[in-house]
């Protein structure tokens, strides 16, 4: 009994990591789209962010300056997909996935330029990255049954940006349902127009929530290269950053939904992981790439329309074009 609830604490210990860039990655397209701009470009921003990351804190042996090299770069990519959506009014969808090319195409080329690794940046020392660190009295309360394991476990010993994560979530809640911006970005992601006439700047909203977008995914690719790993890789968001979407859209556009469903889509994870080589009774060897698929035959179904009705807000992929008079 007491491996086995080790073992639960384990997973959820192992979701709460897996999840947090897919939670600041979900947090970050809320904003960018109930401003109405679609957001593909999750995933480049995350892309870039992780190399910028690693590539700073192995030059200068800081991973605070490889945090915010990696958010700069990240809101760099973010105002220019602004600048070509907002801006020049282009295509959302081709814009996103442009970024998203060029991200996976100049990280790899730069880190065989700089580091000639093969495209990945040296591995990081401890000192060099986000460690992990206890909360107080973790160590105190491990022996109280049920509550001391779950807080040493699961609640302790995580690094600042997953608590970070944590914390983005009320935040945003706060600022979307609570503050007289979050009031007008959902105002111009509904009517931009009704925005405009109120002589808010429908453009100066919009690219406000692209740059919140770019603060979000930086700390997320951050954490992808210094924290949960310990160097950059080819590709090492794996997706992330569409799951993060589908996680958002999973959520209705809400924070706290959003939070559950990257907390669901974690959780699979973390136990594709365990569960690798289990052999099960009737079932033999259980097939991990199933696991693996769940998220992504969720989104489907959520698509297909069998989990409520998900509506995106109303101008959301369409470009505000100001009426003359």
């Amino acid at each position: 009994m007491a491996e086995s609830y080790l073992l639960v604490l384990l997973t959820l210990d192992a979701t709460l990591r897996v999840a947090t860039p897919l939670i600041l990655a979900s947090m970050a397209g809320l904003f960018a789209e109930r401003s109405g701009v679609i957001d593909i470009g999750l995933e480049g921003k995350m892309l870039a962010a992780a190399f910028a990351a690693a590539a700073t804190a192995a030059v200068t042996g800081s991973a605070w300056l490889g945090l915010v090299v990696a958010i700069l770069v990240s809101v760099a990519l973010a105002l220019l997909h602004g600048f070509a959506c907002i801006t020049h009014r282009g295509n959302q969808v081709v814009s996103g996935v442009a970024v998203n090319v060029i991200a996976s195409g100049l990280t790899v080329v730069l880190g065989i330029a700089w580091f000639h690794q093969g495209g990945r940046t040296p591995t990081l020392d401890a000192e060099f990255r986000f460690t992990e660190h206890a909360l107080p009295l973790a160590e105190a309360l491990r022996g109280i049954p049920v509550l001391g394991p779950l807080y040493y476990e699961v609640i302790s010993g995580h690094n600042f940006l997953v608590y970070l994560a944590l914390a983005v979530v009320p935040l945003t809640w706060w600022v979307v349902y609570r503050t007289r911006f979050g009031l007008r970005l959902r105002a111009v992601g509904e009517n931009p127009a009704a925005v405009d006439t109120a002589g808010i700047s429908v453009t100066g909203l919009r690219y406000s929530a692209m740059a919140i977008a770019g603060l979000l995914c930086g700390i997320a690719g951050a954490y992808l290269s210094t924290a949960h790993s310990a160097a950059f890789v080819r590709d090492m968001t794996a997706g992330k950053g569409y799951m993060a979407l589908a996680a958002m859209i999973f959520g209705k556009w809400k924070p706290v939904p959003a939070l559950f469903a990257c907390l669901l889509f974690g959780f699979l994870d973390a136990l594709a992981v365990r569960l690798q080589g289990v052999e099960l009774p009737v079932i033999g060897v259980f097939p991990v790439q199933l696991i693996q698929a769940l998220p992504y035959i969720l989104t489907v179904v959520l698509l297909a329309g069998f989990i409520g009705k998900a509506v995106a807000p109303k101008a959301s992929g369409t470009p505000y074009v100001k009426e003359r008079t």
